[in-house]
C-alpha cells in the first residue's frame, strides 16, 4: 500500500493488484466518513476505479482534471494529498463537498453545480495553447450533468476548435449505453489503436499520389466509413459534433481504464471515451438504492438506513403533499422539476400524476420556458426548484415568464443558508434576483403551515408569475391547517410594540419574536412584523408601525443587497420618513460550508444575532451577559 500522504505521485508505480487493494480502502473510508457527515455517497462509490485510472495515468496537477458536478470527486480528494482531512468533508472550516481551487491545486475549476465541465476544460486547453504549455486537460462529466445545454454548447464548440481535449462520459445508466456490443466494442478497439491512425494517414498519402483518381478514392473511402459509422457504432451524436468518441469502456476495470487512458493520451484533438460505473458500487444498500443515496444525511453502516430526522416535517415534504391535495381538485396543475423529484419532494406527485409531471432532467432554462407555454397554453405549471439552480434560468424568467405576465409559481426550495453542500449551493441571492423583475409577486412563508397556505393562494389567485421562498430542512413544528387563502400583499403583525419595529422575512420572524422577547426583558419592546409578502410589501402595515416606532431593523435570510430590507428601504424613502434602520441579513459575501445553525449564528441571523443588532440600533450598549 502507497503512502497516503504522498499521493497521488506514488499511484505511477502500483501494479493493478494494488490499485485494486486502494480502491478497497478508498470505498471502506468514504463509506465511514459519509455515515458520520453526510454526503454524495453513491455517485462517489461509483468512480473510485476511475479516479485511480485517471490519477495512475496522467500527471495532476500538471495535467487539468475537472470533475463535474463535483459531487464525484471525493475519490479524487483522497488521492491528492487530503486523505487525512477527509474526516472534516462539509465541517466549518473542513473540505468541501466539492471540487475548490482554493482548497487544493488539484481542484483547477470550481463545479458546485453541474454541466459546466466541459466549457471550462476547453478554456483551459485554449489558455494552454496560448501560452505554449503541453499538458492534457480532462472533463469528467456525468450522463446526468450531460442533460445541461451548457455541455451540449461546449462540446459544439470544442469540435469546432479541434484543440486537444479528452471528455469523459462517466455513464451510470445513460440511453446511450444501450449501444453496447461486440462489434461497438471491436470498432472502439481499432479507431483507438494508434496504427489505425498511421495506417490511414499511410493511405492517404498513398492515394493522394495516384493522378486524377486519388482525392476520388479517398472520398469514396471516407463516405463508406462514415456510413458504416451510422450502422454500427455508438456515440454518432459526439462524432459529428467533431469529437472522436471511444468506447463503451467498463467503469471498474482498472486495466482496461488505464489501457484507454494510454490510447487516447495519444491522440490528437477532442476526444470523448464513453465509461460504464455502477452508481453506488462496492455498498449493498448504496447499490441497492442509489437515488436515495445520492445526497443523503448520516446512516447506519450496519444496514444503511437514515439516522431519524429530529422535529417535525420539512419544509419539502409539506409544499409536496399540499402539491398532491390540490392537484386531486384542480386538474391544471402540472409539475416541473430539474432532476430534482426527490429533493423538491415530487415524488408522491409523480407517482399519483404521472401525466401532470415533468422532470426534464438538468435543464433549468427549458423547465421555465416550458412551464411559461403551458400556462399561455391554460395550464397551472409548479417549478419545483433549488433556489441556486433557479440562478440559471434567469432570462427565462425574466423574457419568457414575467415578460408575458404568465401565471407560472415558482416553489424556491433550499432559499437561505442550507448548510453543509456550503458556498455553491446557499440560497442567498433569489429575493434580490426575483425582486427586480416586473410583474413578480415574492411570498415568504414563516412557517409550514403558511407555505401551503401560500401555495394554495397563488394556485387560486392564478394571475401573474409567482415565487414562494422556503428554507431546507424541518418546519417550526406548527400544526397543519385546512387551505385558505391569504389576503393578497398583507403580512401579519405577529407583536406590538413601542420603541423598535423588527420587519422580517420568512421564518427568520419566528426568530424575531425569540429576540424580542429577550428585548422586553431588557427594557426594549419591539413590534414584530411578518412580512409574508416580499413584493409586493404591505406597505399601510409596514409604514404604520415603522411610524409608531422610530427605528426599522429588516432580517431576511437573503443578501441585504436588492432584497427584503432594501425594499423596506425604497418604501421608507419614497414617503419621506428618514428614520434609523439597519438591515440585518448576509452581506457582501459568499457563505461557507457548516451546519445550518452554526453558519445562520456566525451571519447573526439567529436571535441573539437580532438581539444585538436591535440593542445597536436603539443606541444600547450590548454586554455579553445580556445576549
Amino acid at each position: 500500500m502507497p503512502d497516503l500522504q504522498n499521493l497521488p505521485g506514488d499511484l505511477q508505480q502500483l501494479t493493478i493488484a494494488e490499485l485494486e487493494a486502494l480502491a478497497g480502502k478508498i470505498r471502506g473510508y468514504m463509506i465511514r466518513t459519509v455515515s458520520r457527515c453526510g454526503g454524495h455517497l453513491a455517485p462517489n462509490l461509483g468512480v473510485v476505479e476511475l479516479a485511480l485510472a485517471l490519477h495512475s495515468s496522467f500527471q495532476s496537477p500538471r495535467d487539468r482534471i475537472i470533475w463535474d458536478v463535483g459531487h464525484q470527486c471525493y475519490p479524487h480528494k483522497l488521492l491528492t494529498g487530503r486523505w487525512d482531512r477527509f474526516e472534516t468533508l462539509r465541517c466549518y472550516r473542513g473540505l468541501s463537498g466539492f471540487p475548490k481551487p482554493a482548497e487544493s491545486a488539484h481542484d483547477p475549476f470550481g463545479t458546485g453545480h453541474s454541466s459546466t465541465s466541459i466549457s471550462a476544460a476547453l478554456g483551459l486547453a485554449l489558455a494552454r495553447d496560448y501560452r505554449g504549455e503541453e499538458h492534457k486537460v480532462i472533463a469528467v462529466i456525468g450522463d446526468g450533468a450531460l442533460t445541461g445545454g451548457i455541455a451540449f454548447e461546449a462540446l459544439n464548440h470544442a469540435g469546432h476548435l479541434k484543440t486537444d481535449l479528452m471528455v469523459i462520459l462517466n455513464d451510470n445508466k445513460m440511453s446511450i449505453g444501450s449501444n453496447v456490443g461486440a462489434m461497438s466494442a471491436y470498432l472502439s478497439r481499432i479507431r483507438s489503436d494508434p496504427k489505425y491512425f498511421r495506417l490511414k494517414e499511410e493511405f492517404e498519402q498513398l492515394a493522394g499520389r495516384v493522378p486524377l483518381v486519388g482525392k476520388k478514392m479517398i472520398h469514396s473511402a471516407e463516405r463508406f466509413r462514415k456510413s458504416l459509422k451510422y450502422l454500427i457504432m455508438p456515440g454518432m451524436i459526439f462524432e459529428e459534433l467533431g469529437l472522436t468518441y471511444l468506447g463503451p469502456v467498463d467503469g471498474h476495470d482498472l486495466a482496461a481504464l488505464k489501457k484507454a487512458f494510454r490510447q487516447t493520451g495519444r491522440m490528437k484533438g477532442p476526444v470523448l471515451l464513453h465509461v460504464l460505473t455502477e452508481k453506488g458500487k462496492g455498498y449493498r444498500y448504496a447499490e441497492a438504492a442509489p437515488e436515495r443515496f445520492h445526497g443523503i444525511g448520516p446512516f447506519d453502516l450496519q444496514n444503511g438506513l437514515s439516522r431519524p430526522a429530529q422535529g417535525g416535517p420539512t419544509y419539502t415534504g409539506v409544499f409536496g403533499q399540499a402539491m398532491v391535495k390540490l392537484a386531486a381538485d384542480n386538474p391544471r396543475i402540472v409539475a416541473l422539476t430539474a432532476a430534482m423529484t426527490r429533493g423538491t419532494g415530487l415524488s408522491e406527485f409523480a407517482r399519483i400524476y404521472p401525466q401532470r409531471f415533468y422532470d426534464v432532467g438538468i435543464a433549468e432554462q427549458h423547465a421555465v420556458s416550458m412551464a411559461a407555454a403551458l400556462a399561455a397554453g391554460g395550464m397551472q405549471p409548479v417549478v419545483a426548484v433549488y433556489s441556486t439552480f433557479l440562478q440559471r434560468a434567469y432570462d427565462q424568467i425574466v423574457h419568457d415568464v414575467c415578460l408575458q405576465k404568465l401565471p407560472v409559481i415558482f416553489a424556491v426550495d433550499r432559499a437561505g443558508i442550507v448548510g453543509e453542500d456550503g458556498e455553491t449551493h446557499q440560497g442567498l441571492l433569489d429575493l434580490s434576483y426575483l425582486r427586480s423583475i416586473p410583474g413578480m409577486t415574492l411570498m415568504a412563508p414563516r412557517h409550514e403551515d403558511e407555505l401551503q397556505q401560500l401555495l394554495y393562494t397563488a394556485l387560486q389567485r392564478r394571475s401573474g408569475p409567482v415565487a414562494l421562498r422556503y428554507p431546507r430542512g424541518q418546519g417550526e413544528g406548527v400544526a397543519l391547517t385546512g387551505l385558505r387563502l391569504l389576503p393578497w400583499g398583507k403580512g401579519e403583525l405577529l407583536r406590538e410594540g413601542t420603541d423598535l419595529l423588527i420587519a422580517a422575512a420568512g421564518p427568520c420572524a419566528n426568530t424575531a419574536l425569540t429576540a424580542a422577547e429577550k428585548l422586553s426583558r431588557a427594557g426594549l419592546e419591539a413590534a414584530v412584523i411578518n412580512a409574508r409578502f416580499v413584493k409586493p410589501l404591505d406597505e399601510e402595515l409596514l409604514l404604520e408601525w415603522a411610524r409608531r416606532c422610530g427605528r426599522v431593523l429588516t432580517v431576511e435570510e437573503n443578501s441585504t443587497t436588492g432584497g427584503f430590507g432594501s425594499g423596506v428601504l425604497e418604501l421608507l424613502a419614497r414617503e419621506g420618513l428618514a428614520l434609523p434602520v439597519r438591515l440585518l441579513g448576509i452581506k457582501d459575501c459568499f457563505v461557507e460550508q457548516g451546519p445550518r445553525a452554526l453558519m445562520l449564528s456566525l451571519c447573526g441571523l439567529d436571535a441573539g444575532g437580532i438581539f444585538r443588532a436591535a440593542l445597536e440600533l436603539a443606541g444600547l450598549e450590548v454586554t455579553e451577559g445580556a445576549v
